[in-house]
């Protein structure tokens, strides 16, 4: 079946946001990055600004930059009222309204929407998803993956999370995935499985806390060194 827009919510994170998430040092900056599952979010923009080197994958991709900003136009309100209904399941530390998170993230959608024609020109945004990314053995430094392996645990197997996450390792020499939670706010229950036979292929793998929480109880990534 064909991937079609009106499947997916748009919801873009910040730089700032992806920096926390991964633990991403000046010295990672510097490095070939892979961002897996970026959507619209304005790290590709920002880091491709500093001088880095980046490229994010998405299915979005596939669509025009009207057609992306029509969809964000039609699901932004849908997203914080939701939010604003479930407001316990966050933490407002950073951020402290639904009203400033919907500033935040639309800034970050703009941003991303502003460069996306650009990018697309360049070779940063590339439509394909996984389990199987278009991309050669060790094309890529780091690769990280935000909010698609283990939020959507349900919806996705742990034979799919095992063969993305091998993938990702085959592309790229470490990997980081954040966050370690399901949509339901408790940890993946793939999250242990996948851990633990990655480390029996001879992946080095590790779950490590980072300095960024905004789902309650989601301040975890996996990190991942290939076999």
């Amino acid at each position: 079946m064909a991937f079609t827009l009106n499947k997916i919510v748009p919801w873009g994170r910040s730089f700032n946001e992806y920096t926390a998430m991964f633990a991403l040092s000046e010295t990672d900056s510097g490095k070939r990055i892979l961002g897996c599952a970026d959507g619209p979010s304005s790290f590709n923009c920002t880091l491709t600004k500093r001088g880095g080197r980046v490229v994010s994958v998405d299915p979005l991709y596939e669509f025009r930059a009207g057609e992306i900003r029509k969809r964000i136009d039609e699901t932004y309100h849908e997203v914080l009222d939701q939010t604003r209904k479930n407001q316990h399941d966050f933490v407002w530390g950073n951020i402290h309204a639904v009203e400033e998170l919907g500033r935040i993230r639309m800034d970050a959608m703009e941003q991303f929407l502003g460069d996306y024609r650009f990018g697309v020109t360049e070779g940063r945004y590339i439509p394909g998803t996984l389990a199987r990314l278009p991309f050669g053995d060790r094309e890529f430094d780091i690769s990280v993956c935000s909010h698609f392996l283990f939020l959507y645990s349900e919806q996705l197997s742990e034979a799919f999370h095992l063969g993305s996450l091998r993938e990702l390792c085959r592309v790229a020499a470490e990997t980081r995935v954040f966050p370690l939670l399901g949509l339901g706010g408790v940890k993946s229950r793939h999250v242990d499985m996948t851990v633990s036979c990655l480390r029996s292929e001879g992946y080095y793998a590790v779950i490590e806390n980072v300095a960024y929480e905004f789902q309650r109880g989601g301040n975890q990534m996996v990190r991942i060194y290939a076999a």
